[in-house]
Formats: structure tokens, sequence, C-alpha cells
């Protein structure tokens, strides 16, 4: 039996070095004369300990990392093809703590099998969701969705049976399934692993919203910065095109259902919905009024269902073991599992996909181990650029939509920063207005020059000027971006800035009480 070597190939792999170990395992084969397989997977998502290289053993999978260069010759001295022990040596991937700990349902596969294998896919559970929802009538697929409690795994958490029951029910000659993979949050890497790791995952997904709801046609929208992700997709629908996943027979069905990949040119407004729209046509990302609502007039001015990646890689689950099975995860209003990305200032970095409920403090203490640094975490920033910073003492908020409104948060794409007591609040709370200034696309007046009156104001605090009138000036501000703004950029700037004005009022003293309290 030939061995088999699993060497990562997905862009946060390869940033830490992946290419390197696998050039120089290649190396080390040859010059020993042994032949195996090297298969490049996704990441599992364990990031802090990458390059992870696994080894397909008589006793099944071992795993050494992180693996560098220069451990190399020293692996295949300790018996690596065989599990032999070494200083990297994990043991099974799934007994690694941070990895047995999870309830992976859309992240199944990720990391385990060659991903541009439809084989593979197929071996591991792939397309049984797609088999099903063919021999089904639509509305019953959308009811099986909505009855699961999936919600959009983008920002806001809209259920995402009632945006396709709406494009159901909608008459048109052509309709649309846009898969907004516009991932630009700070922290966030899920819809990249999905892409990079478990490509067709996404296709099914999108193929069963399609039979779903009468669409014929798809578009991934990709930002610019990913084009492993791109080139990864690209291949996956060739494949799955060829293989009659794709096409005007769906695995031999009478349903037709056909996509494409587009990239986008890395504009953070361009996560909006409706200006993803707007540059899906080739116009100017700009925010458009609503409504209409997307759902009834969106791409090209037709109906058009627009779920973000993980919305929609998590639908064949829900089609292949049913909604009871998927609603049995979670709590409240939220159902099933969801991927925290595990960020910043943390010692075990990565994705950690659970079900909804594990408070703030146990993933950021229990799974992340704390700070990098070793010193006391000052705050977290959960949802991106635009979501709140919650101090520790809001740590026993449980990861759950409702719950974190309730504190003036937002779960968003789920993405976790982690800083520690060294963190300046009043500058991450300018970075937020300078980001919205930067970002924002003109088109509405709180945005565009609310969020530069705000970095101007808050300049005016550090500087110690009129502190009492320009902390109710920034107050203020965020109230009027808040409720006037068109879309989230401007409405959720107000976000980061009030939690760190609210929560850490000593980074916001004139800067001679400052200076002394420090």
């Amino acid at each position: 039996m030939i061995p088999r070597i699993y060497i990562p190939g997905d862009s946060g792999a390869l940033a830490l070095g992946a290419e390197k170990v696998a050039k120089a395992i290649a190396k080390e084969l040859a010059e020993r004369g042994i032949e195996a397989k090297i298969v490049r997977n996704g990441s599992r998502g364990a990031y802090f300990l990458e390059p992870m290289v696994e080894v397909a053993t008589a006793n099944g999978r071992v795993a050494y990392g992180p693996v560098k260069p220069s451990d190399v010759k020293s692996l295949f001295d300790s018996g690596f093809l065989t599990g032999g022990h070494h200083k990297r040596w994990l043991g099974a991937p799934d007994k690694i703590p941070f990895l047995a700990k999870q309830t992976r349902l859309t992240f199944a596969r990720c990391g385990i099998n060659d991903p541009l294998s439809l084989d593979a896919y197929k071996s591991l559970g792939g397309l049984k969701g797609l088999q099903n929802a063919v021999a089904m009538a639509p509305a019953d697929i959308v009811k099986q969705v909505t009855d699961s409690g999936l919600r959009g795994r983008g920002g806001a958490g809209f259920p995402t049976g009632i945006k396709w029951k709406t494009v159901l029910d909608t008459t048109s000659e052509r309709k649309y399934i846009v898969c907004n993979a516009d991932e630009g949050d700070s922290a966030t890497f899920a819809d990249r692993m999905i892409m990079e790791g478990d490509p067709f995952v996404l296709i099914e997904g999108m193929t069963i919203a399609g039979v779903a709801t009468g669409a014929t046609k798809g578009f991934v929208y990709i930002r610019s910065e990913y084009p492993h992700a791109v080139a990864t997709m690209n291949k996956a629908v060739e494949i799955a095109r060829k293989a009659g996943v794709l096409g005007v027979n769906v695995l031999g069905s009478p349903n037709a259902f056909d996509m494409e990949i587009r990239v986008g040119a890395g504009a953070y407004v361009c996560g909006e919905e409706t200006s993803l729209l707007n540059s899906l046509e080739g116009k100017r990302g700009v925010v458009r009024a609503k409504p209409p609502l997307p759902a009834i007039q969106g791409l090209f001015g037709k109906p058009t269902v627009i779920n973000n990646v993980i919305s929609l890689a998590s639908v064949p689950i829900i089609m292949d073991k049913g909604a009871a099975f998927y609603k049995d995860f979670g709590m409240g209003r939220s159902r099933g599992t969801i991927p925290i990305q595990i960020a910043g200032n943390v010692k075990q970095g990565g994705l950690f996909e659970t079900a909804f409920g594990l408070t703030l403090g146990e993933i950021v203490d229990d799974i992340g181990g704390g700070t990098a640094t070793g010193r006391p975490v000052k705050a977290v920033q959960v949802g991106g650029p635009l979501g709140a910073y919650f101090p520790r003492a809001l740590f026993d908020t449980p990861f759950d939509y409702e719950e974190f409104a309730k504190r003036d948060g937002l779960i968003g794409h789920a993405g976790i920063t982690v800083f520690d007591d060294t963190a300046d609040m009043l500058k991450q709370a300018r970075f937020a207005m300078e980001f919205c200034a930067i970002e924002s696309c003109g088109k509405c007046t709180p945005c565009r020059i609310g969020s530069t009156r705000g970095v101007e104001t808050i300049d005016r605090l550090a500087a110690g000027i009129e502190p009492e009138k320009n902390l109710a000036l920034v107050t203020d501000l965020c109230n009027t971006m808040k409720f006037g703004s068109l879309c989230a950029l401007g409405g959720f700037t107000p976000y980061p800035v009030m939690s760190s004005i609210t929560h850490f009022p000593e980074d916001f003293k004139p800067a001679p009480a400052r200076v002394a309290a420090e």
C-alpha cells in the first residue's frame, strides 16, 4: 500500500509555510527512494498547529504540527510514514482537543480529503442532500430549510427559508442564486476555508437553492484577495458540470442549474447585498434603496436569493439529515451550528464549529487559550470591524443572535478578535470611524460625512480638547449614523465606537489624565 501524506494547500496554511513543507517532504521522499502520494487537502482550521501534516497509517491518520521544513528529515528518521513519535507528533487528528470539542456539520469534510475529488466528496456523504432535493417539490424543500431554523450566517441572521419562499412565490421567467463570498470582516476566514477545502458543499447548497426556488443560474461573488479560492471554485464548478451535478439535468433530473464564479475588486461595501448586485451587473458598488427587496427585484431586476457561503454550505446537511436533526443544535432562535473564527492576540487561533450557546468566556479562555502575549484580555470584538467590543464583564454572554443584541452587540460573520490590556480603545474607536470613511460608497450622508466628522471629533478627544462636548458630539454622530444610514456599513459603525466609550471610559479621558492613570 502506497503511503498517503496529507498537506494542507489552503491559503491559511500556505501563509504559515505549508508549500515549503510540501516541497521538503517531496524532496525527502525522492532522496530516500520512497514511493508515496501527497494529497493537498484543505486545513481543518486549527491554524495554531499549521502547517499540520497527516499520514494515513494502518491504525488511522496521525497528525504532526506545526511542521517546519527543518523538521522533515528527523520526521522520516522517526518513522513518520507509520505514525512514529516525534516532537511534532499530535496523534489522531480528531482527538486533538481543539478539534475533538467541535460539532462539525457544515465543516464535516473540511481538511480531510482532496477538495477537488468529487469521488472523495461522495464517499464522505456528499450529494445526498441534493439527491433528496431533486426528488422533492420545491415548496417542500423550502419548508425543510425553514423548519430547520437556519438563519443567514453573514450578519443580520435573517431566516434563510423566508428569503427562499419569497423568491419561489415570485413569478418570473428568470431567477438567480447569488452567493455572497465577499468575506471582508477582520478575523473571518470560514468562507475561504469552505471554498478552498470543500468547494462541492457550496456548489451542492447553491444547486439545492436553485431547485427549491426555480432559479436556473447562480453566481459566486468572491473578493479578489482570495485567488486560491477563486481558482479552486472555478475548477470545482468545471468538475461538477462534467459529472452532471450542474447543467440542464441536475443529477439526471428535469431541473436545470448552472453557475459561474465572479471576482470583485475588494470593496468592503460590496459585502452588502445590493452593492454586490450592482457590482455583479458591472456597475459601481453602491447601495440600493430598499424596497424593492432583492428577493423580488434583485440581479438584473429578477427575483434573487442572496445568501452567504456558510448559509448555503449548511443546506446540504439539512436536506440529508432533515430539519429536526439540524434544529436540535443551538439555543433560542439560533439553531444549528456556527463556525466561530478566533483571531487576534490569542494562543489558539482558528475555526471552531459548535452549536450556538457557548459563552464568550468559554470561547476566548478555554478554546482560544487566552492571549498569545500572556497578558490579561481587555476586550473582544465580535462581528468584524463593525462589531462591538465586549469587556470581561460581558464574557457570560451566550453565543446567540438575540443574547448579543440584548447587550448592544452582534454576531455578524462570527469573527472574534482578542485584545490584551495594552489596547487603546480610543484608537480602536477612531479606527472604526476611519474604516467607515474609507470604505463608504458615498451614497448616503450619515455614513459619508458622519464617519469623517467622527474621525475629527475623536482626534479632538485624544488631544484633550473640550472632552465632554466632543464625547457628546461623537454620541450624537453615532445615533445619526445608526438610524440614518442606508446600509449596515454606516449603521453598524456606532457599535465599536459606542461600546468602546461605554465599557472603557478611562481610555477616553483627556491625555494628561490618561497618562497619570497609566
